[in-house]
């Protein structure tokens, strides 16, 4: 299970003193903690797909942020993002290449043969459960958008 993963790269984190990944893993365990309780969950029943949608959603903040750092003209802020991406990217399943979406997104078309932007709701209720958490979702949505016009 990956919440044991994720409990034990933190304890290896204090032993080694590693205060970086410490913070990094602190901050996504809170996180998934704070899911399992607002879903009235416990720990035994954390299932690798909640720890995944977490960790989705802690790489799509951080990569927001980082957009907005630069902006800012905040190299040393981008560069501790980047870090923690790396280090929260390790507890995702592997990403998909743009070609391997594009053909999940060609068998959705097949399947749905979309006429209009108006059925973006149904290529995407298709797309989610096969693609979350291995591509990016806004990149799909462009892909789709894209196909569409």
């Amino acid at each position: 299970m990956l919440y044991e993963t994720i409990s034990n790269d933190m304890k290896e984190a204090m032993k080694a003193h590693d205060k970086d990944s410490l913070n990094t893993i602190r901050l996504l365990k809170s996180a998934i903690d704070l899911y399992l309780v607002n879903n009235k969950m416990d720990r035994n029943t954390c299932s690798d797909e909640v720890v995944i949608d977490v960790v989705s959603k802690q790489v799509k903040t951080h990569k927001e942020s980082i957009e907005e750092f630069k902006k800012g003209n905040r190299q040393d802020l981008v560069d501790g993002l980047l870090k923690e991406i790396e280090l929260l990217s390790k507890y995702l399943p592997e990403q998909l290449s743009e070609e391997e979406v594009r053909k999940e997104i060609d068998k959705a078309f097949d399947k749905i043969k979309p006429t209009s932007m108006k059925d973006m709701g149904a290529l995407m209720k298709e797309l989610t459960p096969v693609l979350k958490g291995k591509a990016d979702m806004s990149q799909v949505n462009a892909i789709i958008r894209e196909k569409l016009n």
